[in-house]
C-alpha cells in the first residue's frame, strides 16, 4: 500500500508542475532561425597575396575571383572544414570595400554571415526590434540567394550578413 501511495503522490506533483505556467511559456516564438555561420569576409587591399596565402601557404581550397559588380566586389571563397572565408576586394570607385581599405590600409575583418531560414520574417522582426537594416530589399548576394546587412552600431560593432538558406 505504501508503494501505491509514494506512485499516486509522484503522480500528483508531476501532473501539478506540467500544468503549472512554465517559463518557455514566456518566451516570445519567433518567426524565423538562426543558422549556421556561412562564412566571414574579409576585405584585402592585394587580393592575389591573399588568395596565395590562403592557397600556397596554408593549403586551403580557393575559389576563383568572382566579380559582383551591384556589390562592388571582388570576391573569393576560402573553403574550410566547417565554414569558409570571403576575401573582398574592391570594383568600381562606388566599392563600400574601398572606402573599408581607406581606414584599414592592411585589410581586416569586414562582416560575419548567419545564415537564416526566413529572410522576410527575419526582416520584419528586426525592424520592429529596432535593428536597422541597410537595404530596403534583400539583395543577391554571392552565393545567389537573398541577402541583407544589419547596422553594425546594432550589432556590437560587427557588420552582420543574414542569408537566406
Amino acid at each position: 500500500p505504501w508503494l501505491l501511495a509514494r506512485l499516486q503522490t509522484s503522480t500528483l506533483t508531476i501532473r501539478t508542475l506540467s500544468s503549472s505556467n512554465s517559463f518557455s511559456q514566456n518566451i516570445p516564438t519567433c518567426l524565423w532561425k538562426l543558422g549556421r555561420l556561412n562564412h566571414v569576409a574579409i576585405a584585402v587591399p592585394d587580393l592575389e597575396k591573399a588568395q596565395s596565402l590562403y592557397k600556397d601557404v596554408l593549403g586551403a581550397e580557393v575559389s576563383k575571383t568572382v566579380a559582383l559588380p551591384e556589390h562592388g566586389v571582388y570576391t573569393v571563397f576560402v573553403e574550410l572544414g566547417n565554414t569558409k572565408l570571403e576575401l573582398l576586394h574592391p570594383l568600381g570607385e562606388k566599392s563600400p570595400i574601398a572606402s573599408f581599405l581607406q581606414k584599414n590600409k592592411t585589410g581586416g575583418m569586414h562582416h560575419i554571415c548567419i545564415e537564416v531560414d526566413d529572410i522576410k520574417a527575419a526582416m520584419t522582426e528586426l525592424k520592429k526590434k529596432k535593428i536597422r537594416i541597410l537595404s530596403e530589399e534583400p539583395k543577391i548576394g554571392a552565393h545567389g540567394k537573398p541577402v541583407i546587412f544589419l547596422h553594425p552600431k546594432d550589432c556590437h560593432g560587427v557588420l552582420v550578413e543574414l542569408e537566406q538558406a
